[in-house]
């Protein structure tokens, strides 16, 4: 364990700049951080105008969000162990700069596969400040009741970007071109740079261990494998050789990331920390919730689009009370923890998460958004509760100067949660929707381009019926839509029966009380 002899006065002693000081750097933090979440959720609005805009398929779709997600993910635990050690608002800053550059490219990308390659970069950007963001609060809040308040804020923070997210999207889809939705970034970055500078405390563990970029890579190839598997296996065939091949080495690699690590004298992650159950189970609840948050999200705003028949600006307001709810309940969620324990909190949260998954899966071709809106609360109800309530236990079981890395699993937990929610709903959807539209089409002969392009996404399909018009094309919206329809109902109830085994879970394994770590004594005994 570290020692506060290891931290420089600033990191050690938080204290000594007086409460106002900690709670301005925490907002400074939780503002900047609003570009990350404000992001997925602006992007999500924006995929059926990408559709019709770049020509995007689903597995295309797919990509552009997970692009970003993979590299957060696969980043983020080099990111909070670079922040331990070469300072946390470095960082942090560092990430701003280049969470901001690649927006700008985002915005300006000319075809999807720029557009992917764009969002791999504002991944690398997000990885260096998500981890850093929380091991400062965590630093600077030393008192467990102050720093649940202030998780509990920078979970507040996070939902109010999903909930501001998809309204700003649609304003700004209603305004200006596509690319506004990566624009808006820039600003908010440019502020955030200055006001760390100025007002956010440097901090770092002069102990840390030195970098371990085999790690590093061995984590990004076996994520990249695998989820490319995923993606991929509706276009590819399930059981291809390549699919099977591409999935089956991502897992080997992953394996052998696990055994790097144990084996390392400098691993990039401690797995010792996956030996304490509020720990393991805490990360895997978070992880397990962003699966069914993230892939419904996906499916749900072309649904409302394509189907319902929404404008972007629409969508973004009956999106809403998904992460308007998100973000009453997250502040809340570390009271109920002391009066209920984190067990009941976490486990009915997943509880709520997979209901909600449930009942938006037996939506049919004549569903209203009066039949989706009980699912879609229930949906931002549960992950309001797991997120802050897991964080806190997750984060109360590390040493002081391993928060970089802690925070780091917790945002690769969120991520890759989330990226697989959208790989494994996503691909499943397009798998229903391909096997649903082509048999009846396979007589008709299309030609190559206009084929792909049918069955590669609603949006095509429908951009097809509106060019052919009278009674071909309103049966072919109508074919397009009911199998749609009907791969989103297969993928929410695959997510759902996540969600509930994650419950199981959290009710069998995860501690009810969160244990507070005991600080390190300034002796150094």
């Amino acid at each position: 364990m570290t020692n506060l002899r290891d931290v420089p006065p600033q990191a050690a002693a938080p204290e000594n700049r007086g409460a106002a000081g900690r709670w301005v750097a925490l907002a400074v933090l939780c503002v900047s951080l609003l570009i990350v979440t404000l992001d997925n959720t602006i992007l999500n609005v924006a995929l059926p105008t990408l559709v019709k805009e770049l020509g995007a398929t689903t597995t295309q779709l797919q990509w552009i969000v997970d692009a970003y997600a993979l590299v957060f993910a696969g980043l983020m635990l080099v990111a909070g162990s670079a922040a331990d050690r070469f300072g946390r608002r470095r960082v942090f800053t560092a990430g701003l700069a280049v969470f901001g550059v690649t927006s700008a490219w985002a915005a300006y990308s000319g075809s999807t596969g720029m557009l992917i390659a764009a969002r791999a970069g504002m991944g690398v950007g997000a990885a260096m400040m998500m981890p850093a963001t929380l091991s400062i609060i965590t630093d600077l809040f030393r008192d467990p009741g102050e720093r649940r308040r202030a998780i509990g804020m920078w979970a507040a923070t996070s939902g109010l970007g999903i909930a501001i997210g998809p309204v700003a999207g649609g304003l700004l889809l209603e305004h200006f071109w596509w690319g506004s939705v990566f624009w808006v970034n820039i600003p908010f970055a440019a502020v955030g740079l200055v006001c760390a500078t100025l007002l956010v405390p440097e901090s770092r563990n002069s102990a840390v261990l030195r970098p371990d970029p085999g790690g590093s890579v061995l984590s990004i190839v076996g994520l990249g494998l695998v989820l490319w598997a995923v993606i991929e296996a509706p276009v590819r065939g399930w059981t291809s050789a390549v699919v099977l091949g591409a999935g089956g080495g991502g897992l080997v690699v992953l394996v052998g990331f696990a055994l790097w690590e144990r084996a390392s004298t400098h691993p990039m992650l401690n797995l010792d920390f996956f030996r304490e159950r509020r720990f393991s189970i805490a990360t895997s609840s978070v992880s397990l919730a962003m699966f069914g948050l993230f892939g419904a999200l996906f499916v749900l705003t072309q649904y409302l689009q394509f189907s319902l028949g929404y404008s972007a600006l629409e969508t973004g307001v009956r999106i809403l009370p998904v992460a308007g709810l998100l973000a009453v309940v997250a502040p809340l969620s570390p009271l109920l923890v002391r009066w209920a324990g984190t067990k009941a909190v976490v486990g009915t949260g997943l509880v709520a998460v997979s209901g909600g998954l449930w009942q938006l899966s037996a939506a049919d071709v004549s569903a209203t958004y009066g039949d989706m809106l009980p699912g879609m609360l229930l949906l931002g109800l549960g992950a309001g509760l797991v997120v802050p309530a897991a964080l806190d236990s997750l984060m109360g079981t590390l040493p002081q100067g391993d928060t970089g890395v802690g925070s780091a699993t917790n945002g690769v937990a969120v991520q890759l949660g989330g990226a697989l929610g959208v790989a494994v709903i996503g691909s499943l959807l397009a798998t229903r929707y391909q096997d649903r539209m082509g048999p009846p089409l396979a007589p008709y002969h299309l030609p190559h381009d206009v084929s792909d392009s049918v069955l590669g996404s609603l949006g095509g399909a429908l951009a097809l019926a509106g060019r052919v018009g009278g009674t071909a094309g309103r049966m072919l919206a109508e074919l397009a839509r009911s199998a749609f329809v009907s791969g989103m109902g297969l993928g929410l109830t695959v997510g759902a029966a996540v969600a509930a085994g994650g419950a199981v879970l959290a009710f069998i394994a995860l501690p009810s009380r969160p244990r507070q770590h005991r600080p390190a004594d300034p002796s150094g005994d």
